[in-house]
């Protein structure tokens, strides 16, 4: 009889019988933890804005999209600690996702089921995986998952650069709901859901009074090309949107985004478009829009080293308005240097300029440039 470390190191120190413990390695409870994994990382990092001029100087809401002052400074950014089982080959496969946020970043998730937005502790992503033997097999999420739409993730041990996007500013983050996925073969994927809203907060309602009918429709699809496709293989091209209720009013997301070979499999270039519609609430004249567009390009240079930049230029305004500076625009770049000295340790130095032009409409700052030097220390486990 096979009995796996972990109920040995508690049948020697005693919790367990030698009965139990061989009862306890052949039960459904103990088969399941078998293929449960867990992993996270600390994420740490240290900002310098050089050219600070004021209290609110650098505090772009786009310096990660999260809460609190960072500037000039050392950062615990946020423990993740992830506990999932992933799906397997069976046709009835079933698994499950926790993945927890503790710290100031989980603050500003936003993703507290009150919504009160001052605890440390929050839940990224919780759901239970299914899968249906429907062709290729149907795949379920139900829970609170990920967005299906943007380039960049909310963890940054994820993403090429540091700091996010400002398209990933405009975009939703995580939703509650039902998720279905379906490959028709190696190279489509389609991806579509209904969740409560767009707004993050778990269990939130769009309107409490009709919430049967007020619901967030998600939908996505991933080309990728085949090896036929000569020196486009290994291109993908990448397209979603979400519609649904974002905490004040309706809210449409588009999303398009491509990633392309290059001819060095040292050097990868991507592109991502955003664009964003938000109903004034009824009253069209209140309406706004955001169009944010972002290049992106890799190298890497050594088995440790790599290079990563980021270019974007984003304008928005509210329809109704033609006055000067009425009007938001924004031009940025952004140039992280990546360094892997120590196992499982990602250390990165990033040099980031923010050129604003009136975007208090939606990008909650007033005209102005902004400097920002960041280290970035992250351990996975």
């Amino acid at each position: 009889m096979k009995v796996n470390k972990w109920t040995a190191a508690l049948a020697s120190a005693g919790v367990l019988s030698g009965v139990t413990a061989a009862q306890a390695e052949e039960s459904p409870v103990m088969t399941a933890l078998a293929s449960t994994t867990i992993s996270g990382f600390v994420d740490t990092s240290m900002h310098w804005n050089p050219d600070e001029q004021g209290s609110s100087y650098g505090t772009l809401p786009i310096y990660n999209k999260f809460a609190g002052n960072k500037n000039d400074g050392f950062n615990l950014n946020v423990v993740n600690l992830t506990i999932s089982k992933p799906l397997d080959e069976s046709q009835w496969a079933a698994g499950y996702k926790a993945e927890l946020w503790i710290g100031p970043d989980a603050v500003a998730y936003n993703s507290s089921i009150n919504g009160d937005n001052t605890s440390d502790f929050g839940i990224k992503q919780a759901y239970v995986e299914l899968r249906a033997p429907v062709g290729n097999g149907l795949d379920f999420k139900m829970g609170v998952f990920d967005t299906v739409i943007g380039y960049e993730y909310a963890n940054n041990n994820a993403n090429p650069n540091y700091t996010r996007s400002w398209g990933w500013a405009v975009e939703p983050t995580q939703h509650t709901g039902l998720l279905a996925s379906y490959a028709i073969d190696d190279a489509i994927t389609f991806t579509g859901g209904i969740a409560n809203t767009l707004a993050p907060r778990i269990n939130n309602r769009a309107q409490p009074v009709k919430s049967e009918a007020d619901k967030t429709a998600m939908g996505s699809v991933a080309v990728t090309a085949p090896e036929s496709w000569g020196f486009m293989q290994g291109a993908t091209l990448y397209g979603g949107a979400v519609y649904g209720f974002n905490g004040a009013d309706n809210q449409a997301n588009y999303y398009a985004g491509l990633t392309l070979p290059t001819g060095n499999d040292k050097i990868s270039v991507g592109l991502a478009y955003d664009y964003v519609h938000q109903n004034g609430g009824g009253n069209t004249s209140n309406d706004s829009y955001q169009n944010v567009y972002g290049v992106y390009g890799s190298f890497q240079a050594t088995e440790k080293f790599s290079v990563h930049v980021r270019g974007e230029y984003a304008m928005g305004e509210v329809i109704s308005l033609s006055t000067a500076g009425d009007a938001a625009e924004i031009w940025s770049v952004t140039g992280t240097l990546q360094y892997d000295l120590w196992a499982n340790v990602m250390s990165r130095l990033e040099i980031r300029y923010d050129n604003v032009e009136d975007g208090q409409f939606w990008f909650g700052t007033e005209e102005d440039d902004s400097w920002l030097v960041a280290l970035n220390v992250i351990y996975s486990f």
